[in-house]
């Protein structure tokens, strides 16, 4: 096949087809996988067609046929309290008699330009490949815990002031309201709109249910997602914002004893449930699970919250970016006694460096100055490393959706 013949343009809702085969064959998604969770192959095309329209998606075509494709959810996400627009990176594939030819290097960047120019200063990814995404930018930012409980080692029930109530689960009101609550403190998360919550269900099997926990002031506190199979008791997913909704939550969970021998599920925060549980022999597998890459650095600092402190502080440094222009060369941070920071470019050469990956990974609070330092991603002086670390606000990125 000739390179020369392919041509770079917007996938439309017209290739949706052609869309969902390229993610069916790269994923490897079968009528099996699809019937699991109340699919049919009609049902899942105009499924993707929504979010298809109300995505940025670019494509390679060799004559009419896509080849290879990228696209970007817009979304918003939660970065120690303030709200960013985030890139939501997702559908990548290309068919393997077009792979070696840097067709996603360049689908990549333009996604990359894209996000830029809309105000999409990170962007977020699951990745199939975390070498492959690393060597493009990006880096590990937040973790999966996944557990099995045997039903003895459930925890013993536990006073609370509040009560837990059972609510339809997909496309529940009572679901988003208690989302939108937890995600004000959850740092990391994503603001979940229509599009974030359908995806956030996509692949969910049709007997998924919930409980919400409510206080005694009658507000939503945290909610269980769930489903019952096999006397295994899955949960999808846990939030809360404090200790008594955990306690309910897990109150709920115990409830059912009669009805199961084991509960399966995970969590997506750097605090085991070992540790929580008077039985603290439960078996608990950590992995990674999202991926995060600054896409223009001097615009994301200008709302980064930084720590504040009593006098200014500054760092000169290099940074790389395998991809984008813009976060290249040699930069001037500038963090204010406020909670507020600059970046600026300057001229003169650095002796400090960092990659954007590590960069990301450090600001995001997923690694430490001191720990980044210590494994050689950071050059730096200790004097730098101690600032960064006072600067840098600590609390791991809390991400449980998949998109």
């Amino acid at each position: 096949m000739n390179k020369k013949n392919l041509k770079i343009r917007s996938v439309t809702g017209e290739d949706v087809e052609q869309y969902n085969a390229l993610l069916r064959y790269v994923f490897q998604v079968t009528d099996q996988q699809l019937r699991s969770v109340g699919w049919k192959e009609k049902e899942f095309i105009q499924a993707k067609f929504p979010t298809l329209e109300k995505a940025d998606v670019i494509g390679w075509f060799d004559g009419d046929d896509l080849v290879s494709q990228v696209a970007v959810y817009p979304m918003k996400v939660k970065i120690f309290g303030k709200t960013y627009k985030m890139g939501g990176l997702t559908g990548v594939g290309t068919y393997p008699e077009y792979s070696n030819m840097g067709l996603m290097h360049k689908l990549l960047e333009q996604a990359l330009k894209n996000m830029r120019e809309k105000g999409q200063y990170v962007t977020y990814l699951y990745p199939y490949s975390i070498p492959y995404y690393r060597r493009k930018g990006w880096e590990i930012i937040s973790d999966k815990i996944s557990y099995e409980i045997k039903d003895y080692q459930l925890p013993k029930n536990r006073q609370v002031s509040g009560d837990v109530r059972r609510v339809q689960a997909e496309n529940g009101r009572e679901l988003a309201e208690t989302y939108d609550r937890f995600t004000e403190h959850a740092h990391g998360s994503v603001v979940r709109d229509e599009l974030a919550w359908n995806e956030y269900w996509l692949w969910d099997p049709d007997d998924m249910m919930a409980a919400v926990y409510y206080n005694s002031d009658n507000e939503p506190e945290g909610y269980v997602i769930y489903r019952i199979a096999d006397e295994i008791f899955y949960i999808k997913d846990m939030i809360f914002n404090n200790e008594e909704a955990r306690a309910g939550l897990w109150n709920f969970v115990s409830a059912h004893f009669s009805m199961i021998n084991q509960v399966e599920g995970s969590t997506f925060t750097d605090e085991p449930l070992a540790f929580l549980f008077e039985d603290a022999g439960i078996q608990e597998t950590i992995s990674p699970y999202y991926m995060g890459r600054i896409v223009d650095f001097e615009a994301f600092i200008r709302d980064y919250p930084f720590r504040p402190d009593t006098s200014e502080r500054e760092w000169r440094f290099t940074m790389t970016d395998p991809i984008m222009d813009c976060n290249q060369g040699t930069f001037l941070l500038k963090i204010f006694k406020d909670v507020k920071g600059t970046a600026e470019r300057i001229s003169q050469p650095c002796r400090d460096k960092i990659s954007i990956q590590t960069m990301t990974t450090m600001l995001m609070g997923y690694k430490r100055p001191d720990y980044l330092a210590r494994i050689g991603r950071i050059e730096a002086s200790e004097k730098i490393i101690d600032m960064l670390k006072d600067a840098i606000q600590q609390q791991t990125p809390y991400i449980s959706d998949y998109f």
